[in-house]
């Protein structure tokens, strides 16, 4: 049953377009094409950069971090409170006024006091800047090495002729393995990684990438996937440097590497992708043969990056018009910003000021009705 059901899953008229199936990719002629027990080999590889990851940022990352200069502020701790704790952890990190009222009745502490613990118990809760730095220069480091490796791959991948099925080459086959190893371990890490606005966003963009990447191994889209990476290779290491450069206060490199950053990955991810690689893979293959299912899966994880590309671009544009004008520090719109004690004082006085609008308060009496000092 099992064995019939594999079978049915993998049909030649399923993956493949009319006349070609798995056969035409056992190795033949002396060329060695892309086998499925080849990407047993990435799960190692994810183990090993997760093992390497922790060693550079500890050995490398830090010391950088130090030399760059990148520091935190001093967090000043929530005191232990039972009853305040239970609230944060079980049922909302932000309370309603309502809410905190209620327990500034509970624990006998002022509003102001209840405002103040939950703005410090969130604060302990985000991670350091040395943790995003850390992250950061990991991501940078990779992106900037698979860039000028897909880079010297494509070279390889030119001085094939241009006939029939292509033949995997020794350099594509660990281009494929340590990409695709390497997006298994962010999605290995992803939960004890920053979390950040699109969380859910970067899930769905590290499960289409693996997928992407392994069918276009499995059905021997190799030309495609190398071409893919490198786009995606090409901005990454750029914004990631950013970023680094944003924790260490460097404004104005910052600044001009985020420009440098946008710019490209406008050009690789909004014209490159969708007008030359995602027209070439939706558009060609209808000259040859017939829609197919693999041909449908394929493009349909292509349109689920382009979206993703389209929704991170509206963010760094937003970026790019927030410090523009003012040439103030790029900061990343999918990050929480740390919430200091004036942010309190200043939520404080504007509550204070609605209930005095609402007339709930104005020293201890009620105030009186606008329409008493309207004029007849």
């Amino acid at each position: 049953m099992l064995s019939q059901l594999r079978d049915m899953i993998w049909s030649d008229w399923i993956w493949f377009p009319e006349g070609h199936g798995w056969a035409d990719l056992k190795n033949h002629g002396g060329h060695v094409f892309p086998q499925t027990q080849d990407l047993w080999a990435t799960i190692p590889i994810a183990f090993c950069f997760l093992i390497i990851r922790q060693i550079f940022e500890r050995k490398v990352a830090i010391p950088l971090a130090s030399l760059l200069g990148v520091s935190d502020k001093q967090r000043v701790c929530a005191p232990p409170n039972p009853t305040l704790e239970s609230y944060f952890c079980s049922t909302s990190k932000h309370p309603t006024q309502s809410s905190i009222d209620s327990l500034s009745k509970q624990t006998g502490c002022s509003v102001r006091q209840v405002q103040r613990w939950f703005r410090r118990r969130r604060n302990q809760d985000r991670p350091s800047k040395l943790k995003k730095f850390q992250e950061a220069s990991w991501r940078f480091t990779f992106y900037l090495l698979a860039f000028f490796a897909g880079l010297a791959v494509l070279v390889d991948v030119s001085t094939l002729s241009d006939s029939g099925l292509f033949p995997l080459l020794t350099s594509q086959y660990w281009y494929y393995m340590i990409e695709l190893g390497f997006y298994i371990s962010l999605l290995f890490s992803i939960a004890s990684d920053v979390k950040r606005k699109d969380f859910k966003e970067q899930v769905v963009h590290h499960v289409a990438t693996i997928l992407l990447i392994s069918f276009s191994w499995l059905v021997n889209y190799i030309r495609a996937g190398t071409l893919i990476m490198l786009v995606h290779d090409a901005a990454d290491y750029l914004m990631e440097s950013a970023k680094m450069f944003n924790y260490a206060g460097w404004r104005r490199t910052c600044n001009f590497i985020f420009t440098v950053f946008a710019a490209v990955f406008i050009v690789t991810r909004l014209v490159i992708l969708p007008f030359w690689i995602i027209h070439t893979t939706w558009v060609y293959p209808l000259t040859l043969y017939r829609p197919f299912l693999g041909y449908y899966f394929f493009n349909g994880l292509m349109f689920v990056l382009q979206l993703l590309h389209i929704f991170w671009a509206g963010l760094i544009v937003r970026m790019v018009i927030k410090f523009l004008p003012g040439n103030d520090i790029v900061e990343d719109e999918r990050s929480d910003k740390e919430e200091t004690e004036s942010e309190d004082e200043d939520d404080s006085r504007e509550r204070r000021e609605k209930s005095i609008i609402n007339g709930h308060v104005l020293n201890g009496h009620t105030p009186l009705n606008s329409k008493h000092w309207k004029r007849d």
